[in-house]
Formats: C-alpha cells, structure tokens, sequence
C-alpha cells in the first residue's frame, strides 16, 4: 500500500519525526497541571514556534498539539466541548508551520490514549473510545494532516478502537505502544507480540512501534525485540525519551545529552526502525543532533543488547533475555497432587 510514508522513505529509508511537546512547552511557560492543548486557542504563536525549532533542527515529521485532545481527556480540565476545536486548530498550526518550510514535512496528527481502563478492566467500553477517536481523528484530518500517529497505547482494545477511527478518515497511520520498566506495556504486550497484534488490527496500519518509555536505551531494546518479529517490509517507528527521566529539585528532568540521543538514533536504525524520533525531554538541539547523526550514518549490523547497554545504560530483565514475569508465573503454579 502506497502512503505518503512510503513515497518520503523511498528517496531516503528513514525519516526523522520531532521531539517532546509537553516537557517543551513547560520550558516556554506552560503551568503544571495545564493542558498543552488549550495553547492551540490560547497561544498559537508558541505552538507554532516549537514545530518552527523542529523543522529547523531537522525533523521530517511534526506531531500536531492533540495529544491529550480527545473528548475523553479533555473531560479531566472541563473542555470535552473544545475537542473539535482544539483537535482542528492543532492541525491548521503544524500545516502552517509545515507549508512555510523549505523542505516536505508531514503533519501527523496526536491521538493519545483516553485515559480511560476499557472493559473488562475498566468501566468505559470500546465503543465509548472509538467514538473519541473518531471525532478527534475527524478534526485532525479537517485541519490538515497528512496521516495520524496514535501513540503511548499500551492494550489491543484501545489500539484496536483508535485505528478504526483513524481508517474512516482514509488518511495512514502509525501506532506506537509504550514499554514500561519491565520490558512490557502496561497490559503486558511484549516486543516481540507487538507485531502480531498491530496485524490482526481492525484496519492496516502504515507503520507501528515505541514511543516514551523508561529511557532511549531500552526504547532501542524494544524497537530490536519487535523487529525480530516484524515483516521485512515493515514501517517501525522509534521514538524515545531522552535518556531516563530524574527528579531534580521537585522536577522531572531527563539524563539524555545531545550526544546519547545521537547514538540512540543511529543505533534505533541499526535496529530497524525507519521512522526515529524523540520522546519526552527531547529538545530542538537533541533533534539537530540525531539529523546530523542520521545524515552521515552509513547503517550496520544491528546491535546487540550489550551495545545498547553500553552506550545508552541499562535495559530491563526482559530485554536481557530473563522473562522475571514468566519465571514467577511458574513459581506460583500450584504442583499436581497424586
């Protein structure tokens, strides 16, 4: 299936999508607490600035300022009415921002998680969320992106409800889940299931991988896992925090250098992932960094967990080959009696 991703990594078998929003934004003003989205209304001029410092800094792709934008979300600061509004003016800022450039830049469109458990876990249905996404994916696509780019899932049901949104609008899209500490996302999808599960989808997805996460090395850990299980033809996307978030003086502030997320860039292709980017704590000079890295790289072997460990830090147990989880589930197994 031919996408405007598969058309932009045809001239070059990778691109580089942004950085942070929210952990950005706060370094321009944004109060805690407040929702990144109400600046698409309240301060467009900033939004606009960060994708202009991405552009600038090398990014071929933008994520709009909707991450946290469906109706579901914004129900938690009293702004459920503004999800159109918020989700269209999003997108109309990047496309500015996109068409003012000298270069192609794709605008893809944040859809985050609801914030809601769904059921059985939970008390809100698929249906429920399908029908968030679907209004954001909507609005989105009304405001002018190019594709839509789910991120930081972590079940099939959710993942499931926001592609089918997304395929009602015709326009591609990505999915990244994000893997916690223990080398699973929180529903307890593994690298290595990842690619089954994006494959039984509702709809096709263009391309699918990690976001977010404990840190950049095991973010290139993950991205390895599910390429040993992923079609040679696959679109995988990595997209990392820069190093590993730290509590300093009351703040989360993340280790990562500009010279760490250069290594994490160049070893996340070596891993196979074509379309890499930074998470949270990714700045406009982090993103410069990776362009540069990403521009004189000359691809390799892709590296094995003791590379990774060695110039990005530690990985989880699960990442290191020990399943800690599978181990106790046989611990706790009650023995046959005779």
């Amino acid at each position: 299936m031919t996408t405007v991703l598969t058309e932009r990594l045809a001239d070059r078998g990778w691109l580089l999508a942004d950085g942070a929003t929210g952990s950005n934004y706060m370094r321009m003003g944004l109060k805690p607490g407040e929702p990144p989205e109400n600046w698409n209304l309240d301060k467009p001029g900033r939004v606009r600035e960060l994708h202009r410092q991405f552009i600038e800094a090398g990014a071929d792709i933008i994520l709009t300022n909707s991450f946290g934008g469906s109706r579901r979300r914004l129900m938690l600061h009293g702004a459920a009415d503004k999800a159109v509004e918020y989700n269209t003016q999003a997108a109309r800022l990047a496309r500015e921002e996109a068409e003012a450039a000298e270069r192609p830049v794709l605008v893809a469109g944040s859809m985050g998680p609801t914030g809601d458990l769904l059921e059985p876990l939970g008390e809100v249905t698929v249906e429920t969320a399908y029908e968030a996404f679907a209004e954001q994916a909507r609005a989105l696509k009304a405001g002018g992106a190019d594709l839509l780019w789910i991120e930081t899932l972590s079940s099939e049901e959710e993942s499931g409800a926001a592609v089918r949104a997304a395929a009602e609008t015709g326009l591609p899209a990505i999915v990244t889940l994000s893997f916690d500490s223990g080398g699973r996302t929180m529903m307890g999808i593994k690298p290595e299931d990842w690619p089954a599960v994006a494959a039984r989808l509702p709809a096709p997805v263009a391309g699918f991988g990690a976001n977010c996460g404990v840190g950049a090395a095991e973010l290139v850990a993950t991205v390895l896992g599910i390429g040993r299980a992923a079609p040679d033809d696959a679109i995988v996307v990595a997209k990392g925090n820069c190093g590993v978030p730290e509590m300093v003086d009351g703040e989360i502030q993340y280790s990562g250098t500009p010279s760490l997320m250069a290594d994490y860039a160049r070893l996340a292709r070596d891993a196979g992932a074509r379309i890499i980017g930074g998470c949270c704590g990714t700045t406009p000079e982090h993103l410069r960094s990776m362009r540069e890295a990403l521009d004189s790289h000359e691809p390799g072997p892709a590296p094995t967990i003791e590379t990774v460990m060695e110039k990005l830090g530690d990985v989880s147990k699960l990442a290191r080959g020990i399943d800690a989880a599978a181990e106790a589930k046989k611990r706790r197994k009650p023995k046959a009696t005779v």
